[in-house]
């Protein structure tokens, strides 16, 4: 496809990554329907991504957002070692307003409509009861709800995996991946913020939080009276740190917030946490080591995707157990070859998909 064309059909998207294998445009008037799944490869298999369900203020933000999120899927399944691609859906509208049976499941019949190439989950909007009500008219859903064999809240193992890469960055950094006596300050005790408040808790971290939420805030203080609650988010990221946890939006990592920051660690369970191309220089410069936010909150999609051999939590556990391993690989190579840790982690999945992706060239009888 020539750039000329490309820009074309996705407009105004800045440096949004077009590489995409299919984009599909979904509408159902009557449900009040509009949607859009992105494929970025299937390289490793059927792209797997979430279903974004967000009041986006137009197409055009909706495709951008669409095509962002599925590279990141991409990646992000390639680095921790599943057999799927990356794929991302986004349903525009107020999930408050807008949801409703008939156009969850006008939606499951998009999906099915592209024969297992993309299986949705979960994601911002979306819950284990949506993905029940999608699998009515398709069978390529997951994240579903327990009474229906799935695993329910993802942000168990997602907090799971983002405190193995925190222990692995402890390692790298200090020569153990101990965090008792560390200060942990956490920008958001949503559901992951929260779960990883008590494994920290647990090792005995000296813990700092701070959430736009004073309910959030109340439940963890409630749970873990040590806690100590930050006003906001610029004090935190100013206040004397270890390890600095964004856990709630992304781009937390931008020109205002690296020159401030004090931690000797990024370890957080927040999507796209680089505001931009060069934070992760600008980082590394700084003497700052970043954990991929891609790779150390992959817990939740290790998670929904065992779902299709048969949910078994142990087993997901485990493999998200794996997480610290991946992120010892990634600081290592990012050391040997001179380059940021986010770069690295895009080297290791973009060989994973070459390599792997590759024998599907392999002619197999009967195919």
């Amino acid at each position: 496809m020539t750039e000329a064309l490309k820009a074309g059909l996705f407009g105004e998207l800045g440096a949004a990554d077009t590489r995409h294998e299919q984009v599909v445009f979904c509408q159902d008037p009557d449900s009040g329907l509009a949607a859009i799944i992105a494929i970025y490869s299937t390289a490793l298999g059927p792209a797997l991504g979430g279903t974004r369900f967000y009041p986006y203020p137009s197409t055009e933000a909706a495709l951008a957002d669409a095509l962002r999120l599925s590279r990141a899927m991409a990646y992000k399944n390639a680095l921790v070692g599943l057999d799927h691609g990356g794929g991302k859906a986004v349903i525009i509208g107020d999930p408050t307003r807008d949801k409703s049976e008939a156009l969850l499941r006008a939606y499951g019949r998009f999906v099915q409509s592209l024969g297992g190439r993309y299986v949705t989950a979960c994601d911002v909007g979306t819950f284990p009861p949506d993905m029940d009500l999608v699998a009515r008219e398709c069978a390529f859903a997951t994240g579903r709800s327990p009474e229906h064999g799935g695993a329910g809240d993802s942000s168990i193992l997602t907090a799971w995996g983002v405190y193995q890469g925190m222990r692995a960055s402890a390692e790298h950094a200090w020569g153990g991946p101990s965090l008792a006596g560390r200060r942990v300050g956490i920008a958001g005790v949503g559901k992951v913020g929260r779960h990883l408040v008590e494994h920290l808790s647990a090792e005995g971290a000296d813990i700092l939080v701070t959430d736009v939420s004073g309910h959030a805030l109340a439940l963890v203080q409630a749970a873990h009276p040590d806690v100590r609650v930050v006003a906001d988010t610029e004090m935190l990221i100013r206040s004397d740190l270890d390890i600095y946890a964004p856990c709630a939006l992304g781009g937390a990592l931008d020109d205002d917030t690296v020159p401030a920051l004090t931690a000797r660690i990024v370890c957080g369970g927040a999507n796209n946490q680089l505001a931009h191309p060069g934070v992760e220089k600008v980082l590394q410069d700084r003497g700052v080591l970043y954990a991929p936010d891609y790779l150390v909150n992959a817990g939740g999609v290790i998670q929904v995707a065992d779902e299709l051999e048969g949910f078994s939590f142990e087993r997901a556990k485990a493999r998200a157990s794996g997480i610290f391993e991946t992120t010892k690989r990634v600081f290592a190579l990012a050391e040997a070859e001179g380059v940021p840790p986010a770069v690295a982690a895009d080297r290791l999945a973009e060989a994973r998909m070459s390599q792997v992706g590759r024998l599907r060239g392999i002619l197999l009888p009967g195919t």
